[in-house]
């Protein structure tokens, strides 16, 4: 028989057009992101950047992007700031403009900076509404959340195709409306945020209680965080060098144009967009360790094999190989909120963007190593590191919270 005290930590109900909505700014603002890679070919050719230049532009972006990430998520769990929201979109809004009409390579750089900076407030703060409005459904919440980041970066070779190439650098211009939606529907999240937060502070006793992982010691949530984030930074590390590197395989060894190759990488991103929505309600069913291992060993043999197929297996390959490996993007964030509970904004700046940062980072040192060593040995390298996740099999169980 449930307690009056049991009662009043009963989750709330799911608040579903939050959810979506959260979900769809995510994708705006991973679209705008999508810009600045997408823009290369057209800086380099118009204006004769050189290569070192261009990725100093990407190393302010993912350096204020992931980086400040956990920063912003500690901030905020001391004291959750929805105007942060809007915030973020009209910093997003300030570089996508400075980017699409910047005259000059230093205001470039600046516009970086607002696009780094609008990303590292976003995430967190969006992360943050997805947990709140997800209630009882928080894997699924996650899910829909991620699925617009993950859909938003996958139409980096469709932006460049049918934007970039036909209008130049002023294209990214018509980004400005997605950017100013993005403000508009982000301040009536922000509006509710305001509201839910007002209504949990006025009623303590009926708050919902952080819910984590049972039976665990500080030292066992300090070592599943290292093993989980090792997990991420694996997963991250191979999905970054893909959708950077694996161009390069597929010209070299089958012979492909570039434009046909961005159609392999497509496929690769969608579908690991597809596996993020779905990875969140099989997690809220089986439990979120399940998923992650399973989304980290399964795929294993495919990476494997995968530089050695002919070239009609590639693309189903990746499909799979995109669908499970990104399957437990969105789940490992609500593992570790479920881990470390009451730290929200922390452990999404963590999962989403420090993580990650470091995977982004890492592929400087795969892209030195491509020059000495050749594609084809790079793409041994890059095959063997998925190995790594098997250490997602000593992450401690929580299917008693999946529950919950």
């Amino acid at each position: 028989m449930a307690t009056a005290n049991s009662a009043g930590n009963r989750m709330p109900a799911p608040v579903y057009p939050v959810m979506f909505a959260i979900g769809a700014c995510h994708l705006f603002n991973d679209a705008i992101s999508a810009v600045v890679p997408a823009m290369y070919p057209i800086l380099k050719e118009s204006n004769g950047y050189t290569y070192t230049q261009l990725g100093a532009i990407t190393f302010v972006f993912q350096m204020l992007s992931s980086v400040m990430q956990p920063v912003v998520g500690i901030l905020s769990d001391r004291k959750p700031r929805p105007i942060m929201l809007p915030t973020a979109m009209v910093l997003a809004f300030a570089g996508i403009g400075l980017l699409a009409f910047s005259p000059n390579y230093w205001l470039l750089l600046i516009a970086a900076v607002f696009l780094g900076l609008g990303s590292a407030i976003f995430h967190p703060e969006g992360s943050r509404v997805a947990y709140m409005a997800g209630g009882a459904k928080r894997g699924i919440s996650q899910s829909i959340f991620q699925v617009g980041g993950n859909s938003g970066q996958a139409l980096a070779p469709v932006i460049t195709a049918l934007i970039l190439i036909p209008l130049g650098q002023h294209g990214a211009a018509w980004f400005l409306i997605v950017a100013a939606a993005g403000v508009w529907i982000l301040a009536l999240i922000a509006r509710w945020m305001k509201e839910r937060l007002s209504e949990e502070a006025a009623m303590p006793g009926k708050r919902p209680a952080p819910t984590g992982i049972a039976g665990l010691t500080k030292q066992r949530v300090r070592n599943a965080l290292i093993l989980l984030m090792l997990v991420i930074i694996v997963r991250s590390f191979y999905v970054v060098n893909m959708q950077g590197y694996f161009v390069f395989h597929l010209t070299d060894q089958y012979g492909l144009t570039v434009r046909q190759a961005q159609y392999f990488i497509f496929m690769f991103l969608a579908l690991g967009a597809a596996g993020t929505f779905f990875g969140g309600p099989f997690a809220d069913k089986y439990g979120r360790k399940r998923l992650i291992a399973a989304s980290a060993l399964i795929p294993i043999p495919l990476c494997l094999v995968l530089p050695h197929l002919p070239i009609y297996l590639v693309a189903p390959a990746l499909g799979i190989i995109g669908f499970v490996l990104m399957s437990s993007f969105s789940v490992a964030v609500v593992y570790a909120q479920e881990l470390v509970p009451g730290k929200i904004g922390t452990m999404a700046g963590l999962t989403t963007g420090f993580a990650f940062g470091v995977g982004a980072v890492g592929s400087v040192a795969i892209g030195a190593f491509m020059d000495a060593a050749g594609v084809p040995t790079t793409m041994l390298v890059i095959s063997v590191l998925p190995i790594l996740g098997i250490a997602s099999v000593w992450l401690p169980d929580d299917r008693s919270a999946a529950l919950e």
